[in-house]
């Protein structure tokens, strides 16, 4: 259920255009923002950010494999010919959805250009969290041991507001939605046993968000992403 709170609304809709959440958050989140002139305003504030880190990558060569992909995740292989679907399609702010979540697709498949099955014990993986559309601007570092521990490092030394607090994030499975790692201290490090990381793979989302004292009140991150990445494999036995 989508409320009324400016910060919970902004982050839903930086999950939805990432694609992060289930069928029914994401079909609450479309209607929000074809209803609501803020929450669009919103969706373009994240857009830019989005496609201004995209800027930032080399240019690739897509595989021919890619496309296709690219068009199953979006729904575009098995559109049928409607006039309700042709004023869809017609529709500015669709467009402009469609080319955020095209161009994290594009990001997503150059940061982890084969699709894996759940990586095998003994993998160390990296994690460079990053403010959102700020590619030149890492703000923290994680590191997966062999061993399933983590590391996180900060790289900036943040100043929290008062009465706030960041809290780490993780998501492999949008369907899951994400699992909180717990709070973290601004500018200290922190380390987490195997157990409560559970498995990692190339590709698992983690996040730092700033949320009220004590932690978000609700099973998702409900303030501003400060820091975002995804785990790419560093090495193997």
């Amino acid at each position: 259920m989508i409320t009324h709170d400016p910060e919970e609304r902004r982050a839903l809709i930086g999950e939805y255009l990432l694609g992060l959440l289930s069928e029914q958050e994401a079909a609450e989140v479309r209607q929000l923002l074809e209803e609501d002139e803020q929450a669009a305003r919103m969706a373009l504030e994240w857009e830019r950010h989005f496609l201004e880190l995209s800027d930032q990558l080399p240019a690739q060569t897509p595989s021919p494999a890619l496309w296709p992909r690219i068009r199953q995740s979006l729904g575009l292989h098995e559109a049928p010919r409607s006039s309700t679907l042709s004023n869809w399609w017609n529709s500015l702010l669709t467009w402009r959805l469609t080319a955020a979540a095209l161009g994290m697709a594009l990001l997503v498949a150059v940061l982890t250009p084969v699709l894996r099955a759940p990586d095998i014990a003994g993998e160390r993986y990296t994690v460079v969290l990053q403010q959102p559309g700020e590619a030149a601007k890492p703000g923290w570092v994680i590191q997966v041991n062999r061993d399933g521990t983590l590391q996180l490092d900060p790289l900036v030394a943040d100043q929290v507001p008062e009465g706030r607090a960041l809290q780490f994030w993780t998501l492999i499975d949008p369907a899951d939605g994400p699992r909180s790692l717990g709070l973290v201290e601004a500018g200290q490090p922190l380390r987490l046993p195997a157990e409560q990381i559970g498995a990692v793979q190339a590709g698992q989302l983690f996040e730092l968000t700033l949320e009220p004292a004590g932690g978000s009140p609700y099973n998702r991150p409900s303030g501003p992403v400060l820091y975002i990445g995804r785990a790419v494999l560093a090495s193997v036995n």
